[in-house]
């Protein structure tokens, strides 16, 4: 079991950000074979291309680095916030020092392919943090980009829910909600079945709290250059077990709101905005618009200002509606 020993001040500066490096190193692992499978749908559709990559660049020198389900920190750095985006995160990964590199490729590059001669060419050059950085960079484009702005919706979403969550219940209801796993306890955040076990002190430094939408369980860095980090997944992702586009809907509201008003009302467990929802689920951002004006005029939703953004959420009509009959 890991414990976190949680002051007053630990909660008040504990905070929320996006890491996409990380969520690349989770694909690059789950296609290696080295970390929790992805969706058959998923893996299916971006095999093809990782093999590819493989062959065609020097990713081979990227995996070489990461154990299962662990890596050098200099490819995944930590996040500064929720708008952090892969070129920030590129751009600290290409600025990370070559001799500290080389400590974390000393560490971490133990394994049979790290001695596949084209591999050790790359992870003993001068230039050995471009190249990486520069496989990395093809590997998200090629990969995870295309689908970057869906998932990334899917992770704001979260953290809007987890905030309302805060405000209403407070954190320790906050923190229980991550995951199963996940007790307060006696002033502490408590990790049953944990792989790493301990007490670790946060010092009033807070806790560093990221939605991912590959995480299956509950993960956690504990050492620097990383902030005391939790990992968790973000709500909804059952949008990666496939098609979205072909997702079942439940005939009976389908038929009667429609198909497209109907994947919006299943989509609002949680309160999201315009955009999110339209990124959320690939439409239009003018189309969830009109359609969110028709529901909302059908007392099926309502929407509230939260700072910058305009939240809808389903009212108990709304509720009652997707339920179906009880």
């Amino acid at each position: 079991m890991l414990r976190f020993e949680v002051s007053v001040e630990d909660l008040l500066r504990s905070r929320f950000a996006l890491s996409p490096a990380m969520d690349l190193c989770f694909v690059l692992r789950s296609l290696a074979g080295q970390d929790r499978p992805l969706p058959r749908a998923w893996a299916t559709r971006l095999l093809p291309a990782f093999e590819r990559l493989r062959r065609e660049s020097e990713l081979n020198a990227v995996l070489a680095l990461h154990t299962p389900r662990s890596g050098p920190d200099f490819v995944a750095p930590p996040p500064r916030g929720l708008n952090q985006s892969w070129a920030d995160d590129l751009a600290m990964i290409r600025a990370t020092p070559l001799e500290a590199a080389r400590h974390e490729i000393a560490t971490n590059a133990t394994g049979p392919s790290a001695r596949d001669p084209r591999v050790r060419a790359v992870l003993d050059s001068t230039d050995a943090v471009s190249r990486i950085a520069g496989a990395m960079d093809r590997a998200w484009q090629e990969l995870l980009a295309p689908d970057w702005p869906q998932l990334r919706a899917i992770c704001e979403r979260d953290v809007v829910h987890r905030v309302g969550v805060i405000g209403e219940h407070g954190w320790v209801t906050t923190i229980e909600s991550l995951h199963p796993s996940i007790a307060w306890q006696a002033g502490g955040i408590e990790i049953g079945h944990f792989p790493q076990i301990g007490t670790v002190r946060l010092a009033g430094d807070g806790l560093l709290l990221i939605p991912s939408v590959f995480v299956g369980n509950v993960a956690a860095h504990l050492e620097e250059p990383w902030p005391r980090t939790l990992v968790y997944a973000a709500r909804g992702t059952a949008v990666l077990g496939g098609d979205q586009e072909a997702a079942p809907q439940p005939d009976a509201l389908t038929a009667l709101v429609g198909r497209a008003r109907a994947r919006l009302l299943l989509a609002l467990d949680a309160p999201a905005s315009t955009s999110h929802l339209a990124r959320g689920l690939a439409m239009a951002p003018g189309a969830v618009g009109d359609h969110l004006a028709i529901l909302r005029g059908a007392g099926l939703l309502v929407r509230a200002r939260s700072g910058r953004s305009v939240l809808y959420r389903r009212t108990p009509l709304g509720d009652a509606l997707v339920a179906g009959p009880g």
